[in-house]
């Protein structure tokens, strides 16, 4: 029994993408998802509830990804299920909106942690295990970047922007790196989706205030990234590997 592992999906585009591969599974119906989460226990076991309600395998593994410690404790308990064959790197943190001359060492290290740092444990311990290279059956890494990366967030928040380009860039590095060994990695990067995440910015109407800008003049929804995700995982994707697709209407 084949596993993937999702960070961050007791909501939001996690969570999607968990349903969604509940449909059509990159490893088929024997896979088992693993679905990592931070603190909201019981949002986490609701998405499993519902998953096994649809016949799929699932566990919810609580892990803080800035702490090497609980990342490498998440995929050991991944290993007891099967072996890995895809990662959804997924766990991120944004700020509240505030102008740059107010961040804190504090705001800007904590984003760095879990959604750079995070980012690269979590790969890296799905290298570990899927390099054939290494031993491993080879599989599939999708990052969820933003597409703040290439727009730097001005006025709202540019150290969360710059750690979204970070994962770009390991992306394309990762992805170069692993050509040969059976690993392909890709990004997706969501503009104005409509999630909770908003509401961590302190302004919860953040989506009509700037679905205007979007041409398709409306926000994405979750379940339209986890569409994109689930094909990139899949073997319909085989030759697609250190691609940062946007998913934001046109901006």
């Amino acid at each position: 029994m084949s596993v993937t592992i999702i960070t961050g999906a007791s909501r939001g585009i996690g969570a999607a993408t968990a349903r969604r591969l509940a449909t059509t599974p990159p490893g088929g119906p024997s896979t088992t998802l693993v679905i990592g989460y931070t603190s909201n226990e019981v949002a986490a076991h609701n998405v499993v509830d519902e998953l096994e309600q649809r016949g799929t395998k699932a566990v919810a593994v609580q892990a803080d990804i800035a702490l090497e410690a609980d990342v490498e404790r998440l995929f050991a308990q991944a290993d007891e299920l099967g072996p890995l064959t895809a990662l959804v790197n997924n766990a991120g943190i944004v700020a509240p909106i505030a102008p740059f001359e107010t961040y804190s060492a504090e705001r800007i290290q904590r984003l760095m942690a879990v959604n750079v740092t995070g980012a690269f444990l979590c790969a890296r311990e799905a290298v570990r295990r899927l390099s054939t290279e290494l031993g491993g059956p080879g599989g599939a890494i999708v990052n969820v970047s933003s597409r703040a990366s290439t727009m730097g967030s001005p006025n709202e928040f540019i150290d969360y922007a710059a750690t979204k380009g970070a994962v770009d860039a390991m992306t394309i590095g990762l992805a170069a790196e692993l050509g040969t060994r059976g690993v392909r990695v890709n990004a997706v990067r969501p503009g104005l989706i409509e999630t909770e995440l908003h509401a961590d910015t302190g302004h919860p109407d953040r989506v009509e205030q700037l679905v205007a800008n979007v041409p398709m003049r409306r926000a994405g929804s979750a379940e339209e990234v986890a569409n994109l995700i689930v094909w990139l995982l899949s073997s319909e994707a085989s030759y697609v590997t250190g691609a940062l697709i946007d998913v934001g209407g046109g901006r």
